[in-house]
């Protein structure tokens, strides 16, 4: 694993946890630094727990660990909190001159620095630039040069104006002085600098910066945790591309909005999380029968009902695949890392319209709140392609139309897809409706019609099959005995947690899966394995029958249901008692 330093800031909400976290964050970016970023945070606006941990190094980081190393407690419960992650060199900075933080009691070997973060933010300009003034403390514990943070903060204090940005630089450089002056002593953290280039983004930005890429130009949501960072992502900017985002009064208009968009020829999709999707539900088979494009984003938390929604969760897969009434064709992606979550965008807009139904781009709060370093180039722009499959111009729509002239909108085309035409093209007009229709859109009962449609759309599926490369992504030894599959956002601390199985002699291969549906065939894979683990943030284990049901042997699983991510530690750990297990069918809980 690579040589990194984990730091963290806490609080209760309300008090600039998130904003001083991504300062920082942003910080060590513009350094040169690789970051990984986690939350944790309450479902109120004030009060309650909340926690901000960045994990970084030069080298490349991909999940939390069981370890941090530099702490600030705005609280006392922050320090009780984060007690078994922290370590006998573990440094503590809180300010010992609050009521409520005089009586701290520092775990055994940790160092704590009280520094009078309030009275020295107030010298400095206001008490609001408190968490600042750590961040100058921070930087003084960790050597890390204290002109990094100097952009981050011109970046997110710089539109209230010039004096704001000095006085919170001079709040950091007092918490950095106060430290110098006050502990005589060296620490055993020093984070290098580099040269390189990085952008920092989350899971929900990179889906919006996807959908804007591959040419979406409407949005329709409703606010929902934590789906709502792609409204906002978009928000602003694709109004720049000629394109449009509509808060709508709940998550069923959102639909309805979107399904209308790409009705009018428009790339469109919608964004919510488990309870939206409940309601979108209805309007879903819609899509599907009018066999419209559209892109809806599940960014899944705990559920069911309200549940955790500030907690991560992969709960909703059977729902994105089964949800609905009747046979309803449709995708599902489900990207693996943050960076796949812009580039199976881009893909779930192209799936949508080469085939002409609904895909749903399931993602889950871990990846939608991370923040991670990427070279630039991994979002290269020119990389991106658009397919808007089978849209005839009036030059090409004669083929289509039946001897009265009348364009056949729903062709039993032999694979599945029919052809489309925007409205305004020539010859083009038709009709669609929810009900079961005929090839020109018109409603009807007869049964040999009836047959006809839904064959056809099932074929869709079957096409796609053949077209597209639905395959996983393989890490680890290729002909390890042990196999593990997950999906989603567990790859990266999969990926971190075969290094540590490999440096204690275990051999693991490693397969992560970002196709549900259609998804790739795994039976080889299972057969060739003497243990095959299954790793999922759910208590059920939803994925792992679904491979049973596919390849018709028992697995074994690795579930997590309390509302936090993977870590790579505890992970690798879960699995070496795995593979030591002599049982057959074992169901872990990872806690």
């Amino acid at each position: 694993m690579p040589e990194d330093l984990n730091w963290a800031i806490g609080g209760e909400a309300g008090d600039g946890i998130d904003s001083t976290g991504k300062i920082f964050a942003q910080a060590l970016s513009r350094a040169g630094r690789h970051v990984f970023t986690s939350k944790d945070f309450a479902s109120r606006i004030r009060g309650g727990y909340t926690a901000y941990k960045v994990r970084t190094s030069v080298d490349r980081v991909e999940s939390v660990v069981d370890r941090l190393d530099i702490l600030i407690a705005l609280t006392e419960r922050t320090i009780h909190e984060n007690e078994d992650e922290l370590h006998e060199d573990s440094v503590i900075i809180y300010d010992g001159e609050r009521s409520t933080m005089q009586d701290v009691e520092v775990p055994h070997g940790a160092t704590a620095l009280e520094v009078p973060l309030k009275r020295l933010a107030e010298d400095a300009g206001g008490a609001i630039m408190l968490n600042v003034v750590a961040l100058g403390a921070a930087c003084e514990v960790t050597s890390f040069p204290i002109e990094n943070l100097d952009e981050s903060l011109q970046k997110r204090f710089g539109d209230k104006g010039e004096a704001i940005v000095e006085n919170n630089k001079q709040a950091a450089r007092m918490g950095q002085e106060y430290v110098q002056e006050e502990y005589d002593q060296s620490f055993d953290y020093s984070m290098e600098t580099t040269d390189a280039d990085y952008v920092l983004l989350n899971g929900d930005e990179a889906i919006g910066m996807g959908a804007i890429a591959a040419g979406c130009r409407f949005y329709s949501g409703y606010p929902i945790t934590p789906a709502t960072d792609v409204m906002e992502y978009m928000t602003g900017r694709v109004d720049q591309y000629g394109g449009k985002v509509v808060q709508a009064e709940d998550e069923l208009s959102a639909i309805n909005m979107a399904l209308g968009a790409a009705r009018a020829g428009a790339r469109a999709m919608t964004a919510t999380s488990g309870p939206g999707i409940d309601l979108m539900t209805e309007t879903f088979g819609l899509v599907a029968t009018s066999e419209t494009p559209l892109v809806i984003c599940d960014v899944m938390r705990s559920g069911p009902s309200t549940g955790m929604p500030t907690k991560q969760e992969q709960g909703d897969l059977n729902m994105t695949l089964y949800g609905g009434h009747g046979e309803i064709p449709r995708f599902v992606v489900a990207p693996t890392t943050v960076s796949e979550c812009f580039w199976k965008t881009v893909e779930a807009f192209n799936l949508a319209e080469k085939y002409q139904t609904p895909v749903f781009l399931v993602s889950d709060l871990a990846m939608a709140v991370t923040e991670q370093t990427f070279s630039p180039e991994t979002f290269d722009m020119d990389e991106v392609e658009i397919d808007r499959g089978k849209v005839v111009d009036e030059d090409e729509i004669d083929a289509w139309l039946d001897e009265q002239g009348r364009f056949q909108a729903h062709f039993p085309a032999a694979d599945g897809v029919s052809p489309r035409a925007f409205p305004g093209t020539a010859d083009g007009a038709h009709m669609t409706t929810g009900l079961e229709h005929d090839e020109l859109g018109r409603r009807t009962e007869d049964t040999d019609v009836r047959i006809e449609q839904v064959d056809k759309r099932q074929r869709k599926v079957e096409t796609a099959r053949e077209q597209e490369n639905f395959d996983y992504r393989e890490f680890g030894d290729p002909d390890a005995d042990t196999l593990v599959l997950s999906w989603g956002s567990n790859e990266g601390a999969m990926r971190e947690g075969l290094e540590l199985l490999d440096e204690e002699g275990y051999d693991v291969r490693f397969v992560s899966v970002p196709y549900i549906f259609p998804r790739p065939d795994l039976t080889d894979e299972v057969a060739a394995a003497e243990k095959v683990i299954v790793v999922e943030c759910n208590a059920t284990g939803q994925f792992a029958d679904i491979v049973e049901h596919d390849v018709l042997e028992r697995v074994e699983r690795i579930n997590k249901y309390n509302g936090v991510r993977f870590k790579a530690d505890e992970l690798a750990t879960e699995v070496k008692q795995t593979i030591d297990s002599d049982s057959g069918t074992q169901e872990v809980e990872a806690e």
